[in-house]
């Protein structure tokens, strides 16, 4: 069994790899909650939502979220009315909201939601929320604290950040069988996401680190920053912000405590001996998934 702890578009894209290359039975991915948020009443979790509609074949390309086709009724109506449809949701998008909502006030979790929802959709992963209770990824910017719908949508991750917080990691207890999934996997895959918005998110639940720790030659990072840049995001940014290193060498910095092997872009071969020397194994690989072949050496690569 492979674990995926895993944030969104860039997580979706290597879990929809590793279907060509393995048995979907086999992999099992461990999704953040730091971005949900409750909106019109309604508790939405992009990133569950994101990799969902990814293994089903139904995620929107063009948009980078929510579903293909979809239509916008709801929203122009809601905007007109002046009520918030800055946040973005399709009409059809709505339904899952609706749902999730529903199953929650009946006393459902997080997790038992997202195996109805993959289970509707035909998603043979298993996709478990690290955790059920209320976490929150706040961000501190230089205009006041934002959270992080407020940071990534509405000002579209374009105001410093001077820290963030994970409100609510501390107290939170991980979703049952998340400790479990980590203490018996084969390999432990950190996907190419934001190592600070959507990978520590993860590594802060209680008992996530510190297996991680106990098993780091068993885990293997993918850099999300290839030649200085994040292909899609603010990460690059928010780790400049923050006072590392800009640079794959910066994300294997990050990781170095809980990652033993790291897998970094071919156009950034020159920095694996400074990776190494975090006592690091080093691949290099096309980690773009710019196409399906690409896609497939990247999800061989974390394989090997």
């Amino acid at each position: 069994m492979i674990a995926v702890l895993s944030g969104g578009v860039g997580a979706a894209r290597l879990l929809l790899a590793l279907e060509d290359v393995l048995d979907p039975s086999e992999v099992t991915a461990v999704v953040n909650v730091g971005d949900d948020l409750v909106l019109h009443g309604l508790t939405i979790c992009p990133d569950l939502d994101t990799i969902t509609y990814t293994l089903a074949r139904l995620n929107n390309d063009e948009l980078g979220w929510g579903l293909r086709g979809e239509s916008w009724r709801v929203m122009d109506e809601l905007d007109a009315l002046g009520g918030q449809a800055w946040f973005r949701l399709g009409d059809r998008d709505l339904a899952t909201h609706l749902y999730r909502s529903q199953r929650l006030a009946e006393g459902a979790t997080k997790a038992e939601v997202a195996e109805e929802l993959a289970r509707h959709h035909g998603v043979a992963q298993r996709l478990l929320p690290v955790t059920n209770d209320l976490v929150s990824t706040v961000f501190h910017t230089t205009t006041g604290v934002l959270s992080f719908q407020d940071y990534f949508v509405r000002h579209h991750h374009s105001i410093p950040v001077t820290s963030i917080d994970i409100e609510g990691a501390a107290a939170a207890r991980p979703a049952p069988g998340v400790l479990d999934v980590l203490r018996e996997a084969e390999r432990i895959v950190i996907a190419p996401s934001n190592p600070l918005i959507s990978i520590d998110p993860i590594l802060q639940i209680p008992g996530v680190r510190d297996i991680l720790r106990q098993r780091r030659d068993a885990v293997i990072a993918v850099s999300p920053i290839i030649n200085g840049a994040a292909i899609k995001g603010p990460a690059d940014r928010l780790l400049l912000e923050l006072g590392h290193d800009v640079s794959c060498v910066g994300v294997a910095q990050f990781y170095r405590e809980v990652c033993g092997t790291f897998v970094m872009d071919v156009t950034d071969a020159n920095l694996a001996e400074a990776i190494s020397n975090f006592d690091m194994k080093v691949r290099i690989t096309t980690t773009i998934m710019s196409n399906p072949e690409h896609a497939r050496a990247l999800a061989r690569e974390v394989l090997a």
